[in-house]
């Protein structure tokens, strides 16, 4: 008797998100995820919003959600691969971040950082394919905060 198996076809773009996994902003950042995973380093994505701008009527009017926390290290992580004129605004807000708010720590990696990060790794086709619009997955995280633990617990079920 012969069993024939039908595999899924293989396509290109962004592997499989866990049932409840986070839906990122960039595929960069399910590659971070995935790093902090492999080394069992706790992480939540976009987990704390910070108001960097108001009003005169006190209203919000602007804010600031870093990508990852990794609670262990009291660490926040921002990624950037996008545009230049992206990252300067991003800059501009990391820098009014740390004036208002300056017991948080944060680390801001760069296209070049993240590039250097897949080098590391061998995934330098990876990391060209991620630079830039090109990697984008979704909308943007704002409201989809998941822990690294929630992620563990939706791929073992």
């Amino acid at each position: 008797m012969t069993v024939t198996v039908a595999l899924p076809p293989v396509t290109a773009g962004p592997p499989p998100r866990p049932v409840g996994g986070p839906l990122f902003a960039h595929e960069s950042e399910a590659e971070m995820a995935r790093i902090l995973d492999f080394y069992a380093v706790r992480w939540d994505y976009e987990p704390h919003t910070f108001p960097i701008l108001w009003n005169l009527d006190g209203a919000v009017v602007e804010s600031f959600a870093p990508d990852f926390f990794l609670p262990e290290l009291d660490l926040y992580l921002e990624l950037t691969t996008l545009r230049q004129k992206l990252v300067r605004k991003k800059n501009r807000k990391l820098r009014r971040l740390r004036e208002l708010y300056p017991a948080i720590r944060i680390k801001l990696f760069y296209a070049r950082d993240f590039r250097a990060l897949m080098l590391k790794y061998g995934k330098l086709a990876l990391a060209q394919s991620l630079s830039g619009t090109l990697g984008q997955v979704g909308p943007a995280g704002a409201g989809h905060h998941l822990s690294s633990q929630a992620t563990e617990g939706a791929a073992s079920s």
